[in-house]
């Protein structure tokens, strides 16, 4: 390579045309005369053309000095023969467009080899991995819309709506490829390794339900022609299914920890108001290093399997203690349980104790009035009992008390429900060893990226998903959620570069400069 010399050859003698013109405009009367808010969108846009120049001056240098090789074979393994300077292709970057040119490697009835384009890194598209990048993160951000009329505020570039789904599907090509490489900080084996699961609902298009769904949409007739009736919906929605694995600093605690009504805190802040700072409530176990997954396509399953192989790569020789915190949901259960059995690996699946107080609280309403003070006392004591394995005991007291008052079916019928849900998932609510293991016991970070990831972006009003457009979009947001995303991109754009250009030409070709 050359070294530069200032004006040699005429080398960046537009962009500083375009500077001048600029600095011309800015010592003008006209801009002496704008307020700091004109002043700053004029320099904006001025600026942005000067920026567009540099990159195509430095463009045309890299063409300049583009040295012609020799035995250059394409794909095919066929050397082309012939050598024609200046074949040019548009690239339309963040600053505007742009034309790139390069010596095109030609032999008849074959397609032209470019080294260049390797090594710029060209995508196939017209549009550049900055504009990739950004309408990624719009894109994952709002609506399509939104992200195409953040792309024009950013950069003076319009694309269209069709254009801006797929560079976002694009930019999500590689998060698979991305986690399997990732290094892996160890936690200490002391910390427990904790895999998480949910699923939300996601308004899809017809022909992206699933057959089932599809099937019981078609067939559905609304009764009135003008508005939906109690119970009818407007459309059908694809489960997402959701994961995370995390590591857990560990934190014991007690449950009066986790539990404790309005009067206790107001009894407990007076005993310690004479303790030294510090001393108080427990924190709950720390998550470390999380990993996010979503996914449309896959089902719960697969999904599922997915974790266990984050899990696998972060404990090899499952020296940790496996929790699994989830719902309730019984394939989550069944599936959950299938995984860990054909790895040979043991977990203790825990259910999200929140879910377990909305039946204690299913319970209070047969027992109490709607907001009587004794309800709530008596639902963090039954809770409490559950906490410390007592949840039998717990279901059997609330059967007791329902028929020793003789409630009818109707009026005991919340009692009944959560009965029977202590009881059938009595095998999964042992919150007494989670909590002396300092264990997480609620499936808030989960809930909380279905929230971010699903509803927030996906349940936009009106909106109706393709399944590669939603798989896409639940990828980048999980991405982002992880703090991952800058990684991965820098990984997105090596196997780009691999997929396009490296099997393009024959191994061992020193590419040009």
């Amino acid at each position: 390579m050359q070294g530069y010399v200032p004006g040699q050859d005429g080398a960046f003698g537009e962009s500083r045309r375009c500077f001048g013109e600029l600095e011309d405009w800015l010592a003008s009367e006209d801009a002496a005369g704008l307020q700091h808010g004109e002043l700053e969108e004029q320099l904006d846009v001025r600026g942005r053309e000067l920026l567009r120049q540099l990159f195509q001056d430095r463009l045309d240098l890299t063409a300049a000095r583009e040295e012609r090789q020799h035995d250059v074979a394409g794909q095919d393994g066929v050397v082309r023969t012939r050598a024609e300077k200046g074949r040019t292709r548009p690239l339309v970057t963040r600053f505007g467009e742009v034309t790139v040119s390069r010596i095109a490697y030609r032999s008849a009835g074959r397609a032209n080899v470019h080294l260049l384009d390797a090594a710029l890194n060209l995508p196939e598209e017209k549009h550049s991995h900055g504009l990739r990048k950004l309408a990624a993160v719009e894109s994952a951000r709002g609506s399509i819309e939104a992200a195409g009329a953040a792309v024009v505020r950013a950069t003076g570039v319009r694309i269209g709506k069709r254009q801006l789904e797929e560079l976002a599907r694009r930019a999500a090509a590689h998060v698979e490829a991305f986690y399997l490489q990732r290094v892996i900080s160890p936690a200490p084996d002391a910390w427990p390794l904790v895999l998480t699961f949910d699923g939300k609902g996601i308004v899809m298009l017809p022909d992206a339900l699933r057959p089932a769904t599809a099937k019981a949409a078609a067939s559905a007739e609304n009764k009135l022609a003008t508005r939906l009736s109690p119970g009818e919906k407007n459309g059908r929605k694809r489960m997402a299914e959701l994961a995370c694995v995390y590591d857990a600093a560990p934190v014991p605690r007690t449950p009066g920890d986790v539990i404790s009504t309005p009067a206790q805190k107001r009894r407990k802040k007076k005993a310690q108001a004479g303790e030294p700072e510090g001393k108080g409530k427990p924190r709950e176990p720390q998550a470390r290093g999380k990993w996010l997954t979503a996914s449309v396509t896959d089902d719960i399953p697969a999904v599922i399997a997915a974790a266990f192989d984050e899990a696998v790569r972060r404990d090899p020789q499952h020296k940790r203690e496996w929790a699994v915190l989830i719902d309730g949901n019984n394939t989550q259960i069944e599936a959950v349980t299938a995984e860990a059995e054909s790895r040979g690996v043991p977990v203790t699946i825990v259910i999200d104790f929140i879910h377990v107080l909305e039946y204690l609280w299913k319970a209070a309403w047969s027992f109490f009035d709607k907001g009587e003070p004794a309800s709530e006392e008596w639902v963090a004591d039954q809770a409490r009992k559950v906490l410390r394995g007592k949840s039998a005991q717990v279901a059997a007291g609330i059967r007791r008390r329902a028929t020793t008052y003789g409630y009818s079916p109707a009026e005991r019928a919340g009692a009944d429900e959560c009965a029977r849900y202590l009881d059938n998932k009595k095998d999964y609510l042992g919150y007494a060893t989670a909590l002396a293991k300092g264990w997480p016991i609620a499936t808030g970070i989960i809930e909380g990226a279905a929230r971010w990831l699903v509803k927030d972006r996906m349940d936009i009003t009106g909106a109706r998903w393709g399944l590669e457009g939603a798989e896409a979009i639940l990828k980048l947001r999980a991405l982002i959620a992880s703090g991952d995303f800058d990684a991965y991109w820098r990984f997105h754009l090596r196997r780009e570069h691999e997929r396009i250009h490296h099997a393009r030409y024959r191994d061992g070709l020193i590419l040009a400069a």
